[in-house]
């Protein structure tokens, strides 16, 4: 038995119910500083920052537990043997590398979703993970959170009936241009770019990183890494067989169309899901919806909210027979995630969104891209773990 599958083997009991954790963060921007101020309350004492934006650092730093080291490299952050967690909130093409060395040092992760940036990324991170028995949680909050939890009962109750089509959106706004200021200080562009192509320094792909292809998939990623997940868990669904889509971009300067719709056929039923955020400004209340047309009942999930609507024989009118709406409910479900992670780093037990989970989604992710940009439909071969078409 190697050093790290010991650690991984020996936690549990090295771990007391009353010890304190110790965690760090790799990427403290908004995101990362957000989920630094969450695992700080929750008893974890953030020990450590990391990252290649000297702003962003001291920012990290000021939301980290008194006497926090500071690191401008995540490799020499994972050496500390007294870290027993990181959080990974960095662009998303940072994520499969940062995830498998973080695990291969016997670190536990919390990753920012979307899982990775290509299927075999994503792949990889499974594989690290399963063999040196690490706990990572994607950072998929729904999974942890009372209305999602709730919903998924109902589905599984049959109150739905046999669901053929699943309709699903995302509406908002963006600006009608990417701009960026310059750096506002020290940056370490080679290291922030890692596995991307490489570039002279662009103050708005730095900034802006989530509408370019090197990093993300735009909104259409980010969005529907929880919408996807969602449907996947309340479906019990895996990998898609096919996937297509279609976009329009009106952001000036951006690669990623902030406007996409995207078909994925699964085993059994079709499912849909489309950004629009060329739209008008949403309340967080009403501006997503994932709509199960089943053959007994349509059923709605919201963010905060949902609704079971039977077939009614006589008038085929509407009324919700089950229905739970919270305005203001949704914040404290990363909360939740981030004690259901912390539980299962203490249990070595499978957190409520596991590696595999993350990787279905991320599959159905990184199709839609290959679709958007090459106007196909893909397959997705299982044996070859791939897409085709």
């Amino acid at each position: 038995m190697n050093r790290r599958v010991f650690f991984a083997a020996t936690t549990a009991g090295a771990l007391g119910a009353n010890d304190r954790l110790r965690g760090a963060v790799i990427g403290s921007g908004g995101r990362g500083r957000l989920l630094t101020a969450e695992f700080k309350e929750i008893g974890v004492e953030m020990a450590a920052v990391c990252d290649v934006y000297e702003p962003n650092l001291a920012a990290g730093l000021k939301a980290a537990s008194t006497g926090a080291r500071p690191y401008d490299n995540y490799q020499r952050l994972l050496e500390d043997k007294s870290i027993d967690l990181v959080v990974v909130a960095t662009p998303d093409h940072w994520h499969a590398q940062m995830t498998a060395d973080a695990v291969e040092a016997g670190k536990d992760v919390y990753l920012e979703k979307p899982m990775a940036h290509t299927i075999a990324e994503g792949f990889r991170i499974v594989e690290a993970v399963r063999r040196t028995q690490r706990v990572v949680q994607v950072g998929t909050q729904r999974r942890s959170y009372d209305i999602f939890r709730e919903a998924k009962q109902i589905m599984d109750s049959g109150a739905v009936g046999e669901v053929r089509l699943v309709n699903s959106w995302w509406l908002n706004q963006t600006p009608a241009a990417l701009t960026a200021q310059p750096p506002a200080g020290k940056l370490d562009w080679e290291q922030w770019l890692g596995p991307a192509p490489r570039r002279p320094l662009d103050p708005v792909r730095f900034s802006q990183w989530y509408w370019f292809w090197d990093y993300s998939g735009g909104m259409m990623v980010g969005q529907a890494a929880h919408v996807i997940d969602t449907i996947h868990w309340l479906m019990n669904s895996t990998y898609p067989v096919a996937v297509t889509c279609a976009g329009k971009l009106s952001m000036t300067g951006a690669e990623v169309p902030e406007t996409t719709s995207m078909a994925i056929e699964y085993p059994g039923y079709l499912a849909v899901f489309t950004v629009g955020y060329k739209a008008m400004r949403y309340a967080t209340t009403i501006d997503q919806l994932k709509q199960f047309h089943g053959s007994k009942a349509r059923f709605d999930v919201g963010r905060e909210s949902y609704a079971l609507y039977p077939e009614d024989p006589k008038t085929l009118e509407l009324k919700p027979t089950v229905e739970k709406r919270l305005p203001g409910s949704f914040p404290p479900a990363t909360r939740a995630h981030i004690r259901n992670f912390l539980e299962c780093v203490r249990s070595r037990q499978d957190p409520n969104a596991t590696v595999e989970m993350g990787q279905s989604t991320n599959i159905v992710l990184c199709m839609a891209l290959e679709a958007l940009r090459s106007g196909r439909r893909l397959r997705y071969n299982s044996q070859r773990r791939a897409m085709e078409g």
